[in-house]
């Protein structure tokens, strides 16, 4: 049986960017796109590549109609959909299931 939690209000987004949130010890990089369907994203904050916790501190942007962050540190892009890396094909991110309902972005754990 799914659990949803809130991890933030949607007034917390910050429009075309990342915010991060900790959950049981991980953080989670969150995107808020207002643009695209659906509007919310959330990976793992830990770039993998840069060994740092910066990925919610990215640019995002599209490669090939795919939605992706790059790292703030080496430029790498990670896809919001899949957490792949689009640069190092035996690199990924934790992908994590939210959504957008009535002002608050609900993580599914």
């Amino acid at each position: 049986m799914s659990q949803q939690i809130t991890l933030c209000d949607q007034n917390d987004l910050v429009a075309n960017s990342g915010i991060c949130a900790i959950v049981d010890g991980q953080q989670i990089a969150i995107f808020y796109l207002p643009n695209e369907s659906p509007q919310i994203y959330a990976i793992g904050n830990w770039d993998p590549i840069g060994k740092a916790n910066v990925l919610s501190r990215g640019m995002v942007g599209d490669i090939n109609e795919r939605l992706v962050v790059a790292s703030p540190l080496y430029k790498q892009h990670f896809d919001l959909l899949t957490g792949e890396c689009l640069d190092d094909n035996d690199v990924t991110v934790p992908v994590y299931k939210v959504k957008l309902a009535s002002d608050q972005v609900l993580l599914t754990l």
